[in-house]
């Protein structure tokens, strides 16, 4: 089973990552002001995560996939890595539709 990850960035803004259960990040937030932020980002994560329409294929500049997790409204709230193949792109997009849902939340400090 997956989980989260909160963290507090040395400039004091809360990010999250969503880990598979191999430990691997799977999704990266962006930052947030606040812990409740963090905390409605994450929760937008889990509501969002099993909808394929909520996910943003994209081409990086050097040619590598990667995706983007929106919200309803449009708003990125997580961000892959950069994959090697398309075939890993769609196998990181499993893995968080598998692992954001049930997954669990831990802080980190």
């Amino acid at each position: 089973m997956g989980k989260f990850e909160i963290k507090k960035t040395k400039s004091g803004l809360y990010k999250f990552d969503l880990k598979a259960s191999n430990g691997q990040v799977i999704l990266s937030s962006q930052t947030y002001k606040s812990m409740p932020g963090c905390q409605k980002g994450l929760g937008s994560v889990k509501m969002n995560a099993k909808d394929d329409k909520r996910y943003d294929r994209k081409t990086a500049k050097d040619g590598s996939p990667y995706f983007n997790l929106k919200a309803k409204n449009g708003q990125i709230i997580g961000t892959s890595e950069m994959y090697s193949n398309t075939s890993g792109m769609e196998n990181g997009i499993a893995s968080v539709k598998k692992n954001a849902p049930g997954a669990t939340i831990e802080h980190k400090s």
